[in-house]
């Protein structure tokens, strides 16, 4: 199966909101991402879609690559595990509407 993939740095990630420009920059969300998690989960539900930079056609897995896991799980387990649930979230949205899973997390 073919597929796509990004490399967050969780270096970078301190906080919310730097979780939040992280991700934005890193997967060139669009100018009006709300930088909250509802936010997050619509654009990567949709990154077959259009709301991210890269393209990702039907039936490929987007691989989303998190870097230094054990340290970012180590500095600040909250955002790390929002991380892991609303990902799966964002796979049983789509399976709920009938449509494949697209993300795949890459744990480094």
């Amino acid at each position: 199966m073919p597929f796509h993939s990004a490399r967050i740095e969780t270096k970078k990630i301190t906080d919310w909101a730097s979780f939040h420009s992280v991700f934005a920059e890193t997967l060139g969300f669009p100018d009006f991402y709300g930088r909250n998690m509802n936010a997050w989960i619509d654009c990567m539900t949709h990154i077959d879609d259009g709301m991210t930079r890269f393209t990702v056609a039907p039936g490929e897995l987007f691989h989303l690559e998190i870097a230094d896991t054990k340290d970012f799980a180590t500095r600040l387990p909250e955002i790390y595990q929002v991380l892991i649930e609303d990902s799966a979230f964002v796979n049983w949205r789509r399976v709920d509407v009938g449509e494949p899973p697209i993300l795949a997390l890459v744990l480094l």
